[in-house]
């Protein structure tokens, strides 16, 4: 097996150790069989710094269409709407063309659609322990009985809480709902009901797929 190497998005200006690589590959490794073989990563493996390779990205999908450029990294910082505070930024924001489409990262579950917050018209989708989520898309929310869904008649979408999605679907469009200066996709990912800088696994997946296709 290829030792790991090192990636850096230097648009997005992080830096991470291998430690921190390696942990987040072995939780991404503990998602449950949706449809295709995933290598099992032993303790020996993880002794030897070493993270599974084979086939266990290549169905994970970049998350939004017409990518241009990472305008908003994980973590604190000045609000983008005014003030001099820091804020808790809990996700990756992706720039793309208004109208642009959304595509689920992981096969899941709809969790939750909602459009009443600062996240906007959103979706969360569950797949194990991790919860991904898509904010500011265009569309509404609304109640059929019971049941909630989410629609973007332009788009041609329309999803319903618990309905499984696969990944690569698209889920939406890029737009500007909710607390948002311009049209991206915030993308954020919880892993244990815990926030998970999104960088860390975009790297993780580009390694996992470039050594599927050497």
């Amino acid at each position: 097996m290829k030792q790991f190497q090192l990636l850096r998005f230097q648009r997005l200006g992080f830096t991470v150790s291998k430690k921190s690589l390696l942990l987040v590959a072995l939780s991404l490794a503990s998602l449950p069989l949706l449809a295709w073989h995933q290598k099992k990563v032993t303790a020996e493996e993880v002794a030897q710094n070493k993270i599974a390779t084979g086939n266990l990205w290549r169905k994970a999908s970049f998350p939004v269409e017409n990518f241009q450029y990472y305008s908003s990294p994980f973590g604190y910082r000045r609000s983008p709407t005014g003030g001099s505070g820091l804020e808790f930024h809990s996700g990756l924001d992706l720039v793309a063309p208004q109208g642009s489409y959304v595509r689920s990262w992981w096969t899941g579950t709809i969790v939750k659609v909602a459009d009443r917050d600062a996240c906007g018209t959103h979706v969360i989708i569950r797949s194990g322990a991790w919860d991904h989520i898509y904010c500011h898309m265009q569309g509404q929310v609304g109640t059929q009985g019971k049941n909630r869904y989410m629609i973007d008649r332009e788009g041609g979408i329309v999803l319903w809480e618990g309905q499984t999605i696969p990944a690569g679907a698209r889920i939406g469009r890029v737009g500007m709902t909710g607390r948002t200066t311009g049209p991206h996709l915030h993308w954020g990912l919880k892993y244990a009901n815990n926030y998970i800088d999104p960088a860390l696994v975009l790297r993780v997946m580009y390694a996992q797929q470039k050594d599927g296709q050497s």
